[in-house]
């Protein structure tokens, strides 16, 4: 499935509230990422996004209509040579790929916008697909830290899985 990132637009807006108001995609996003996603909280996520530059955050789009997004966000303080990195794809998009190709393509970006060493990315336990999205992409796993996060009430292990700059 050809597939390709670039900058969100405010005509993405019904596209992003019809795929991200899904219970499923909130699984498996931190809590940040708000459910039920409306539209006034989805203007509010574009103009954010928008805001930065460089954008920290990236449209993956197909028929250049979005299907998902994926971004770099850097730390500050001590952590100020890292970045996050987080994504998510519409359900129906699940299973084909996509987010194994884009990966490279936004640590390619993060590292030649951000001023940064190590992308980092950090996985639910029960978000296999993800996880093997990240080490087809290069990343390992750093750490596995034992019931540290809490989603939708139960503990989680918060697995810690890195790429560095060359």
């Amino acid at each position: 499935m050809i597939f390709k990132l670039r900058s969100l637009r405010e005509s993405d807006l019904s596209n992003l509230v019809q795929y991200a108001n899904n219970k499923n995609i909130f699984n498996n996003l931190t809590d940040a990422f708000p459910h039920p996603f409306d539209a006034e909280k989805g203007k509010a996520f574009i103009d954010r996004i928008l805001s930065n530059k460089p954008h920290h955050v990236q449209a993956i789009t197909i028929d250049d209509q979005l299907i998902g997004c994926i971004g770099v966000h850097p730390k500050t303080d001590v952590h100020k040579k890292n970045a996050e990195l987080g994504y998510w794809v519409a359900e129906p998009y699940w299973g084909k790929g996509i987010i194994s190709k884009a990966i490279p393509l936004m640590v390619e970006y993060g590292f030649d916008n951000f001023d940064i060493s190590r992308i980092y990315a950090t996985p639910y336990p029960h978000n296999i697909a993800s996880q093997k999205a990240l080490e087809k992409s290069g990343f390992v796993l750093e750490a596995s830290l034992e019931k540290t996060l809490f989603k939708n009430g139960e503990y989680l292990d918060e697995l810690i899985y890195a790429i560095r700059k060359e």
